[in-house]
């Protein structure tokens, strides 16, 4: 007979015991703890209310935080949301329920309509109601051969500064300049704290590259130089603009380093067309597409009434959707979406889906039809489906462009 684990006890954590707890984070992404530096910084991101903890006999064994935080949806809505991160567990206690505990607790006690996450492994959180609600690919261009346009857009001006000195300036200008399409998600000062821990343990020399337009400064490419065998390579982590003419400036003045044979740039729209700025566009290679925002409609009902449908083609009809979600019962019901504000209804389902599918359409990353074809919903009647795709469409592909 196999032993059925003893359920772990799920609390709140109080500031006491917050650095307790990113030791365990920490220890269970094979990292030491953190230095007394680094958790002066660190320490200001853990909110009261937001950091759960996971006991057995008295024994810290598992975490899970959020920070408080807004995602921009459809129509252009700022939703509260929880920024979910540092979920981890010891390694002798997993595979025992406590990640599955963790969740239901975190999950039941927001506030936030909706929360996401960066995924360490995508088997893990689907169980959860979490889908992928936006996708990202790494860019790399040959510095030495790529030349940009002579007709791209131009102007303005770049002054370089270290991370440190930046750090200041960033937060107001990431909120001022960043395009908020659908996906978008606030930077609260935890965030930028931890970037600077992040540089610091990583022994990372990290620059900003700041362009300045008429207005003022209105665009930055935060990046690294990394030296891998015969190769050296200017890594971008964090690039935003307000329109066009910064984009292309700040790509013409990556291009101009010295001493580089490649610029790569992390985390990047799968719609941004770095291609068509080249001359030879073949000097651009995407090297790799990947997931990117995890998302969970915590409160199916309030996440849908925020969100805009049918923005592309108004009048495009309504459509009658069953939503199941086992591990937030409350949400399951039918919902009617396209005929003014999402509501619940009583009248039958047109289609039928999981919570986590309902997270992947959410952002208008991926129409209803793909997923129908895939088998990840269920088609009552046909002709809703084309009715659902225009619903959900979205101009450009969703993207957040912040890693946490």
């Amino acid at each position: 007979m196999t032993d059925v684990p003893t359920p772990a006890e799920i609390r709140l954590l109080g500031p006491g015991e917050f650095r307790a707890a990113n030791t365990l984070f920490r220890g269970s992404l094979h990292h030491p703890p953190a230095t007394d530096e680094a958790w002066a910084l660190r320490g200001v991101s853990y909110e009261e209310g937001r950091v759960y903890g996971a006991y057995r006999d008295d024994t810290l064994v598992g975490t899970a935080l959020s920070y408080s935080g807004e995602l921009c949806v459809p129509g252009g809505a700022l939703v509260p949301m929880a920024m979910v991160t540092a979920v981890g567990v010891r390694a002798d206690h997993t595979r025992r329920g406590v990640l599955t505990q963790l969740m239901r607790a975190q999950l039941s006690g927001l506030a936030d309509p909706v929360a996401t996450l960066r995924a360490s492994e995508s088997a893990i959180y689907g169980r959860f109601g979490y889908g992928v609600a936006t996708r990202v690919r790494t860019v790399v261009v040959n510095r030495r051969r790529a030349v940009p346009r002579a007709s791209a857009p131009d102007g303005g001006s770049v002054r370089l500064l270290r991370l440190d000195e930046a750090h200041d300036l960033l937060p107001a200008l990431y909120d001022r300049v960043s395009i908020r399409r659908p996906g978008w998600t606030s930077r609260p000062m935890g965030w930028w704290n931890a970037t600077r821990t992040w540089a610091a343990e990583r022994d990372v020399h990290s620059m900003v590259a700041v362009h300045s337009g008429p207005d003022g400064d209105d665009g930055f490419a935060a990046y690294a130089v990394e030296r891998k065998d015969d190769q050296t390579v200017l890594a971008v982590h964090d690039f935003f603009y307000d329109r066009a003419e910064v984009w292309a400036a700040l790509w013409r003045f990556l291009l101009t380093v010295d001493l580089v044979d490649r610029v790569r740039c992390d985390f990047r729209p799968l719609d941004e067309p770095v291609e068509e700025l080249m001359v030879d566009r073949g000097q651009v290679e995407t090297t790799q597409v990947g997931d990117e925002t995890w998302l969970r409609l915590v409160d199916v009902p309030a996440a849908l009434a925020a969100r805009q449908f049918g923005e592309l083609a108004p009048g495009a009809g309504s459509v009658v959707v069953e939503v199941r979600d086992p591990f937030l019962p409350a949400n399951s019901g039918r919902y009617l979406l396209g005929d003014g504000p999402a509501r619940q209804v009583a009248e039958p389902p047109a289609l039928t889906m999981d919570v986590d599918v309902l997270a992947q359409l959410y952002l208008g990353a991926i129409a209803p039809s793909v997923l129908a074809d895939a088998g990840r919903i269920g088609v009552v009647k046909a002709d809703a489906l084309p009715v659902a795709d225009r619903l959900f469409a979205v101009s450009g592909a969703p993207w957040c462009g912040t890693f946490f």
